[in-house]
């Protein structure tokens, strides 16, 4: 459990990153391109925290 947390949390961190890269970014193109990849890691970042979330609830219920 502690690997997905430790991937939920780079997910969110290079989401944090590459929406500051956009914010900063003077190119149009990288801008667009930087907001996007902040977009899709922040989608994955939720999915993960969701299939962590399954996890522990299956896990607790199987718990005696």
């Amino acid at each position: 459990m502690r690997d997905m947390q430790a991937h939920l949390e780079k997910l969110r961190v290079d989401a944090a990153e590459c929406k500051l890269i956009s914010d900063l970014a003077t190119d149009l193109q990288k801008r667009e391109l930087f907001a996007r990849l902040a977009d899709h890691l922040s989608v994955l970042a939720y999915e993960l925290e969701q299939a962590i979330a399954a996890k522990m609830i299956s896990d607790s219920e199987a718990a005696p």
